[in-house]
């Protein structure tokens, strides 16, 4: 078999692996639906109210890894097809630098003060390898994606452009809920000024500004000779 024929079937094979996990970690989660709530999860707003989670389901990890599984199947020469700039695309501009941004992110601050982002009464709902696969193993698969396949990166002006709109638009979001029932998503958003709020968020889309600029860079140096 050609070496180029056994990079496609591992290709394949890991995107499917990675999307049939990313199913997988969404039924427990659905599973739960219904159960009784712990003290630090409350009910508006279900679980898209939760970065995580948006980052699991909503166009991100789970639907990246699905395209992607779509598009190795795809006859021909998948370069130049629409499916395939689309999956550049989502991986490129949000499923690495956002999946990136909530690892690390999230243990930084669980680090310093798990009852701000993850409190320990959450343990009695979600079992810790919920956890992880939520906040952890999610970094390994990116990067494993990073070394299967190369992905064409759009303009870096439309690209930060449209994380900033996807940022407002949680932004938005998380005050609307806050503004609803009077309870912060994150309890660590509590301990902020009007303007503590506002320096938070724009720290939080530098981070994730270098991450996009971080995932070009390992692109380019991983596939190198690619181009």
């Amino acid at each position: 078999m050609k070496p180029t024929k056994m990079t496609s079937i591992l290709r394949s094979m890991y995107h499917i692996a990675a999307f049939s996990w990313y199913v997988f970690v969404v039924r427990s989660l659905a599973a739960k639906d219904g159960e009784e709530l712990p003290a630090g999860i409350f009910a508006y707003g279900g679980p898209w109210k939760y970065l995580t989670f948006l980052n699991l389901v909503n166009l991100l990890q789970m639907s990246f890894f699905g395209l992607a599984a779509v598009n190795d199947l795809q006859p021909g020469k998948k370069s130049e097809s629409t499916l395939n700039r689309c999956k550049d695309l989502l991986f490129s501009v949000f499923a690495f630098p956002v999946g990136m941004f909530v690892v690390l992110l999230f243990w930084t601050i669980f680090a310093y003060d798990r009852e701000l982002v993850y409190p320990a009464a959450i343990d009695t709902f979600f079992p810790p390898w919920i956890n992880h696969a939520m906040h952890t193993f999610v970094l390994p698969v990116l990067l494993g994606e990073v070394l299967v396949q190369p992905h064409a990166y759009p303009h870096t002006n439309y690209a930060l452009a449209a994380l900033g709109s996807v940022g407002l638009s949680y932004l938005f979001w998380i005050l609307w809920v806050y503004l609803s029932v009077g309870i912060w998503v994150y309890p660590l958003l509590a301990h902020f000024s009007p303007a503590g709020l506002l320096g938070f968020f724009f720290l939080n889309m530098s981070v994730v500004t270098l991450l996009y600029l971080l995932g070009d860079k390992l692109n380019n140096h991983v596939w190198i000779k690619q181009h």
